[in-house]
């Protein structure tokens, strides 16, 4: 068996030998069959959340939903789909909708019950008190941004201009210009959160990923080049954003830990290793390997195998 997160970005699998993450953003038409079919020979049976039915090349979520388990079924005729009523599905029904965090919190809960599971990944950070699996059931994406347990924000793909409005360049406050120049990856990587090989995503101008590249995209967000404000410029807008996202994150989690009586913190995600220090939590990938990079894949897969038939 393996286990499947279909996201809006990144496809990723959890099989018997590790964890594996691609690339492949659903609205510019990536190739999420073929990218399946490389897993076909792992065998039949594929156990699959969905958390891409929100991108803006559906009509709605229902469309993304049925265009999502078409194309897995296409590969994987058996597969299961895990819903948000922690149950598994054959069809495409509106329960599917962005339960990849439900089954993480499933296969942790019993592991480390009372604690607080934050995910940091790629687009967004999920805060997931592990207290009772009912409270969670049903909570939509839209109702998880009302109770915090949602912050849209994350380590490669959140827009500069998003978190902050103004940056001081050389002691003068500079307005921050709402354009796509630069994005969190170019952040995490001018600040060595990363390294080249991480920035995973599309760059904002599709040119390299390298420390160089991303520096003058960050210039851009002040409608300058590297040249015009130095490295130095360059690297107080990394300063200030990674400022701006580390304080959300933290208010989001201490608010979240205070509302549901939850005791230590679990983290999870590519950005696992930064939201443990900020947190002074427990990196899980101390405790389960490069799957905690891919936890949802991972939580399906074994909550799957736990599941009576199968």
């Amino acid at each position: 068996m393996i286990g499947i997160d279909v996201g809006g970005a990144n496809l990723k699998v959890a099989t018997g030998e590790g964890v594996f993450i691609h690339y492949c953003p659903l609205w510019e038409e990536s190739p999420l069959r073929d990218l399946l079919r490389q897993y076909r020979g792992r065998g039949e049976d594929a156990a699959v959340v969905v958390s891409g039915e929100l991108a803006d090349c559906f009509s709605s979520k229902e469309e993304g939903i049925r265009f999502i388990v078409d194309a897995v079924q296409e590969v994987f005729p058996k597969a299961r789909f895990y819903g948000m009523d922690a149950v598994f599905h054959e069809t495409a029904v509106p329960a599917l909708a962005a339960a990849n965090w439900l089954v993480s919190a499933e296969y942790l809960m019993d592991r480390y019950p009372g604690s607080l599971l934050v995910d940091f990944g790629s687009t967004t950070t999920d805060i997931i008190p592990l207290t009772g699996m009912e409270h969670l059931k049903g909570l939509t994406d839209l109702a998880r941004l009302r109770n915090g347990f949602l912050v849209y924000t994350g380590l490669l793909r959140t827009t500069v201009p998003a978190l902050i409005r103004e940056v001081a360049i050389s002691g003068v406050l500079t307005p921050v210009c709402p354009e796509y120049f630069a994005c969190s990856a170019d952040v995490h990587l001018v600040l060595g959160h990363i390294t080249s090989p991480a920035y995973t995503i599309d760059p904002p101008d599709r040119k390299a990923t390298d420390r160089v590249a991303a520096l003058r995209r960050l210039s851009r967000v002040v409608c300058a080049d590297t040249a015009e404000i130095g490295e130095e410029g360059a690297v107080a807008i990394a300063r200030a954003f990674w400022d701006a996202q580390r304080s959300i994150i933290c208010g989001a989690v201490e608010r979240v830990a205070a509302a549901c009586g939850t005791r230590g913190v679990l983290c999870a995600g590519i950005g696992a290793g930064l939201v443990a220090g900020l947190t002074r939590g427990t990196d899980l990938s101390h405790e389960i390997g490069p799957a905690a990079d891919a936890l949802p894949a991972f939580a399906v897969r074994e909550v799957a195998k736990r599941r009576p038939g199968s």
